[in-house]
């Protein structure tokens, strides 16, 4: 059975006595009898805003400023510790400046799960929160020892919108909708929910905006200026960042390293004020954000948008950058406070900012009051926690390729086996970057050897060594076993952040081995690993590998989730998160590039606009079961609306799609306002349909199929809102665990009003009338399973007006002085001057 969230908190419940804070890299204030004690900033029956403004107020102008970099020393004469802001946790507990892990026995390790794509596969939020969960519980067990602080900059909700990007791993795929369901069901398990007392951590959403690009083609992202439309960018890049500020109230941001549209990130007004704290209503906590590391030094150079270092402090503090991570702000703020660049209100608002978001954590608070003080190393990588790794990266895994049924592999008899590649004993490879030190790491061939004779070889070298004497042991291996498996791809060394791919292609060293070795005519799979896609035709075409998995960077039992997916103890469900384009694909867009829909230079992007054929599409993914599936009457403000249209129902109760319905747009609006269900405060998120699925496992008792999960994806469809239109979009999803031959499971899944809206080319959200269509595709997204029709009539509708950026912000660029105009240029394929007009957007 699944771990639920349920159950990692049932494993929390019995605390242990409360931890001391003593530490040497961390301490809590002393709010008894310290210098604070009579401050009002520790009387905790107060807001924390009045808190945060009464600590604020007894600094110095001096004190403030030496406070508002990552590493903050805080303020000895009132007793306020030093305090690093800066600590990681992507898929568990990493090593950071904040945090310290010792060198052995407690607190000496962290649970480590796959990498956030590979768990963005399982499409299953509740897995993700229950993930988070585990992850925040022990930050804050590391906390209470002294090794950690109580910010976590994490998660990385940038679309993987280039296969080619280093850091695709670190995000859970390509789609908006899907990046935005999985981070609000994130931060509700990091932070312990929406709007607790206490939170857990502070997670902070990351890289604000248009960040996806390292180092390609001479393009550097310290110096990259994006160059976005407006509706790119509220339909693509944004969304994932509405759910974290609008939606789910994280505690932080991270502004980028990048421009867009000719303005850095970190000092843009627009992008920190205007659209994140006023249009998206980011101020009821006093929410802060920080600069991605020495970002604001980019500010200065070489984006050059600052004449001096000072103005360029101070206008990324102005435009709402509370931290500069690095000592950009400690070291020229003072001259920028002196030139009057900058006033000291600002500065205090930076701090209230910051100050507020560490009392919602208990910062100043009695340890006594707050259950989260009371964790300790016992509540690190419990057996709760090691399941839900090993369950992360089973629900994972996806199978490409099953051909002739060779999966699950059947090893009695003493069938042996030769294990293949650079990835077979992988260790440290399986947690991918931004990791911490894991309790263990169980690879593929410890996995494999509890199961049978292995004969294990590396085969080529790194990423495509052709030194083929180095390949002798692969041969020996291959005659003396049954089965063949290779586990190869790519990972950390081709693949990081600072390091974009250029190519999508497997090395020819490795199709070689892998050619050579289904030669052998025995039966074969591969085990495709890493994070960004590699084009997998060749193994897909070849008639003598049966088998294809893909199992991304699988955490710390990834080698034993592996195999039992290889061997039938589980059962593959996973879905591709992203599009696994044909290798040419490279040679059809630069990265630069940042377009969604195809155009003269390029064949689109993500499995919405790309109009070539993928090698496997978003969406793919087999299983050893066989499942049926059916819609159900829906319910909700469409059905009402349609109702009193006094038309049939709008979904169909069977897959014939025989029930469709005319909904006019001003009723479904009033429906949406008027329904009890729909006590949202944005029509967007109204439930517009809940929609009944019917998930059957078509095997018998008797039979080979086993118990199986289902990823349900629901996809809209139609020619309505602005042409070109999307081939499908992603409106729903979610995963049903454990159907056993023969049963049925019947799921929920909500449509909200702006999943069925587009976006015009100002960002506006507007609800089009037209034909609409909700249908779900086979496990090979090929054939429609299911399929449900209604028509919108009447007058479009405006959902959400999207804030303009005002025509009088012209980028500078003029140089700084010491560097003239025109000395930062982006490499070959930047294709553009680096400016835009601002009202142009």
């Amino acid at each position: 059975m699944p771990v639920t969230v349920s159950s990692v908190l049932s494993s929390l419940s019995c605390l242990a006595a409360i931890v001391p804070a003593v530490s040497a890299g961390f301490a809590f204030p002393d709010c008894v009898s310290g210098p604070l004690a009579n401050n009002s900033v520790c009387d905790d029956s107060l807001d924390p805003l009045t808190r945060a403004k009464a600590l604020v107020s007894v600094l110095t102008i001096q004190e403030k400023i030496n406070n508002t970099g990552s590493t903050s020393p805080g303020v000895p004469r009132l007793g306020l510790p030093a305090y690093t802001w800066w600590q990681e946790a992507l898929h568990g507990v990493a090593s950071s400046p904040g945090v310290n892990f010792s060198a052995k026995g407690d607190y000496s390790y962290a649970t480590s799960f796959p990498q956030p794509v590979l768990m963005g596969a399982a499409f299953d939020d509740e897995l993700i929160k229950a993930v988070a969960t585990v992850i925040s519980t022990e930050a804050r067990a590391f906390n209470n020892d002294g090794r950690a602080g109580l910010d976590f900059w994490t998660p990385n909700i940038n679309p993987f919108r280039d296969p080619r990007w280093g850091r695709g791993q670190e995000t859970p795929g390509e789609d908006p909708f899907h990046l935005s369901s999985y981070v609000r069901a994130l931060i509700d398990g990091l932070q312990g929910g929406y709007d607790p007392k206490y939170k857990r951590v502070v997670a902070t959403c990351k890289h604000f905006v248009g960040y996806d690009m390292e180092s390609w083609n001479g393009n550097i992202r310290y110096q990259f200026d994006a160059q976005i439309n407006m509706q790119d960018m509220v339909e693509y890049y944004m969304p994932p960042f509405k759910s974290c500020a609008r939606d789910s109230n994280v505690g932080a941001f991270m502004c980028s390293y990048n421009a867009v549209n000719g303005v850095p990130t970190c000092a843009d007004p627009w992008l920190l004020d205007d659209v994140l704290r006023k249009h998206w209503g980011w101020t009821n906590e006093e929410q802060w954000v920080t600069s991605d590391c020495d970002a604001i030094q980019n500010v200065f150079l070489p984006h050059e948008w600052a004449s001096t270092r000072e103005e360029a402090a101070a206008l990324s503090l102005i435009a709402g950058t509370d931290i500069n991570c690095g000592t950009y702000y400690q070291n020229h703020l003072p001259a920028a406070y002196s030139q009057g660049l900058i006033n000291e209100s600002t500065v205090d608002q930076a701090l209230i900012r910051q100050y507020s978001s560490l009392i919602r954590l208990g910062y100043f608070d009695p340890a006594e009051k707050q259950p989260y003080r009371q964790l300790n190393f016992s509540h690190v990588n419990t057996p709760e926690a090691q399941k839900l790794a090993y369950q992360a990266a089973v629900e994972g895994i996806v199978l490409l390729k099953n051909d002739g049924g060779l999966l699950p592999l059947d090893l009695r008899n003493n069938k042996s086996i030769a294990l293949i590649g650079d990835w077979a004993n992988a260790t440290t490879q399986m947690q991918g970057n931004y990791f911490g030190q894991p309790p263990y790491l169980r690879s593929p061939l410890h996995a494999a050897q509890q199961l049978t004779t292995v004969y294990y070889a590396t085969g080529p070298g790194g990423q495509g060594d052709p030194t083929t004497d180095h390949w002798l042991p692969v041969w020996d291996a291959a005659a003396k076993a049954d089965i063949i498996i290779y586990v190869g791809g790519i990972d950390n060394s081709v693949e990081s952040e600072g390091m974009d791919r250029h190519a999508v292609a497997w090395t020819g060293a490795q199709l070689d081995v892998i050619g050579q070795l289904a030669q052998y005519g025995k039966p074969m799979a591969v085990v495709q690993m890493g994070g960004g896609q590699i084009d997998s035709s060749p193994i897909k075409h070849n008639a003598n590998i049966s088998a294809l998995l893909w199992a991304g960077y699988p955490g710390q039992d990834g080698g034993t989730a592996i195999f039992d997916i290889l061997t039938g103890r589980a059962a593959p469900a996973g879905r591709l998160p992203i599009t696994q384009y044909p290798a040419d694909f490279v040679a059809q867009v630069p990265m630069t590039d940042m377009t969604l829909r195809p155009g003269p230079n390029s064949p689109g992007r993500t499995y919405k606009w790309y109009n070539g054929t993928a090698v496997y599409p978003f969406g793919y993914g087999l299983h050893y079961a066989n499942f049926s599936v059916s819609f159900g009457p829906g319910d909700g403000p469409l059905v009402a609306a349609a109702s009193k249209n006094k038309t049939k129902n709008t979904d169909a109760s069977d897959n014939n799609n025989k029930g469709t319905g005319v909904v006019h747009i001003a009723d479904l609006i009033a429906a949406c306002n008027s329904s009890s269900s729909s006590a949202v405060s944005h029509i967007e998120n109204c439930p517009a349909l809940n929609l009944p699925v019917t998930i059957r496992n078509t095997g018998t008792n008797t039979s080979s199929s086993s118990a199986s999960d289902y990823v349900a994806l629901l996809f809209l469809t139609g020619t309505f809102g602005p042409a070109p239109h999307p081939a499908r979009s992603l409106v729903a999803y979610t995963r049903a665990h454990n159907i056993a031959p023969g049963d049925t499971q019947t799921v929920r899944l909500p449509i909200t009003l702006g999943g069925l809206a587009r976006v015009d080319e100002r960002g506006n959200t507007i609800l089009y009338p037209g034909a609409y269509s909700l249908v779900m595709l086979d496990e090979e997204q090929k054939e429609v399973l299911a399929k449900t029709e209604f028509k919108l009539v009447g007058s479009e509708a405006v959902l959400d007006r999207w804030p303009q950026p005002t025509a009088s912000r012209t980028p500078r660029h003029k140089g700084t002085g010491e560097v003239g105009e025109g000395y930062f240029i982006g490499g070959f394929g930047s294709g553009s001057s680096g400016m835009v007009k601002q009202g142009a957007r």
